[in-house]
């Protein structure tokens, strides 16, 4: 076990945010987990992981959903588009809110990043440009060649996003969503200058390469409210599924810029970053601040060796947290964290399985 420092006010506080009122900022990231069924339906074992680490007044992102059958991208990973889905994601909502908490949806399009093999006709994956992401995924296999998307077809993708919010909201229960706008997959795709090479209205500009995410997002907040509505993005995103983008502090800045002129009030913007030990203390929103007004999570404390730094940037800036690894192992971190509690370590070679072992059996503090 590793020690945590002394808490700090500032991460143990409360924060209004859209809608919610939360007792403290430590969230609880967005990760992959492959604990859904082959359908794509969650599971008692995901009721049971959210529901550990529900707390009073406590935020939960979940892991990347799909929005349609041919937005997959993993194999057991989540869908929000099935009446299946949907009830297999009110029993996780359910049980975090018997707990006092608040849960978002992050939705989510693979693009590239998909498989041909778990879409239902085994169709053929889409970018915003027929360029093969490098590298490989998480699971160690190599991406597919896409196609470009079609201008039509962008249309029919708002609408499965627009779609998607609604179930989560409105028959899922969850109390808002967040858009997935990072990494590389479909939207960062065509905001990135590696992977769109348009000639249209989707292409060039910087204005062009975000207005597929511009259009997901009025169109969430028309169908949901912008308080109910929160945004992932990942500026300079470390190259993740080979997006890269040329100017990506003046592209971004764009994309805030027209959040915050046409929707102030949306829940928050968050901020993921690969951090490295050179750059703990890094605030990665800093150029940002002046363009987006509102609520900001910061990612990236990825181990308990990061969590002095964690606590700091909280004090600093008072942003929300959020962490991935050290919420997998410690299922009670927002209390550690208070109590200043040591942290259990976590086991990598568990996290893209599909059993309880390294998800659901993490022991609590007491």
């Amino acid at each position: 076990m590793v020690q945590a420092l002394p808490p700090k006010n500032a991460i143990s506080s409360p924060l209004d945010v859209g809608n919610m009122c939360l007792k403290h900022r430590v969230v609880l990231a967005p990760l992959t987990r492959l604990r859904a069924d082959q359908d794509g339906v969650p599971t008692d074992l995901q009721v049971e992981y959210y529901s550990q680490r529900a707390s009073e007044g406590g935020l939960l992102l979940t892991e990347c959903t799909a929005i349609s059958p041919t937005a997959r991208g993993y194999p057991q990973g989540p869908g929000i588009y099935s009446q299946a889905q949907i009830e297999g994601w009110k029993k996780v909502t359910d049980a975090v809110h018997k707990k006092g908490g608040f849960i978002y949806l992050q939705l989510w399009h693979s693009g590239r990043t998909g498989k041909q093999a778990l879409h239902p006709n085994r169709e053929q994956v889409v970018s915003a440009s027929a360029i093969t992401a490098t590298g490989t995924d998480i699971l160690g296999e190599t991406f597919e060649t896409p196609r470009a998307l079609e201008i039509s077809e962008i249309e029919d993708i708002v609408q499965d996003f627009r779609q998607a919010a609604v179930n989560a909201v409105e028959k899922a229960g969850f109390d808002g969503v967040e858009i997935h706008t990072a990494f590389g997959y479909l939207l960062d795709q065509f905001i990135n200058t590696s992977s769109n090479q348009r000639a249209d209205a989707y292409g060039g500009s910087m204005e062009n390469r975000c207005r597929f995410t511009l259009q997901v997002t009025k169109a969430i907040v028309e169908a949901i409210g912008a308080e109910r509505t929160g945004i992932r993005v990942s500026p300079g995103g470390g190259a993740f599924h080979s997006a890269t983008e040329e100017f990506p502090i003046k592209t971004c800045s764009y994309l805030l810029s027209q959040l915050q002129a046409h929707w102030p009030s949306m829940a928050y913007v968050h901020f993921m970053q690969i951090r490295t030990l050179d750059d703990l203390d890094v605030d990665d929103a800093a150029v940002y601040r002046s363009i987006w007004k509102g609520p900001v999570i910061s990612s990236g404390f990825s181990t308990s060796l990061d969590m002095k730094h964690a606590i700091q940037h909280a004090e600093k800036t008072g942003d929300m947290i959020a962490f991935g690894r050290s919420f997998v192992s410690n299922p009670d971190l927002p209390y550690r964290i208070e109590h200043g509690h040591p942290l259990s370590p976590f086991n990598y070679k568990t996290f893209y399985t599909h059993e309880a072992q390294g998800y659901t059996d993490y022991a609590l503090y007491n």
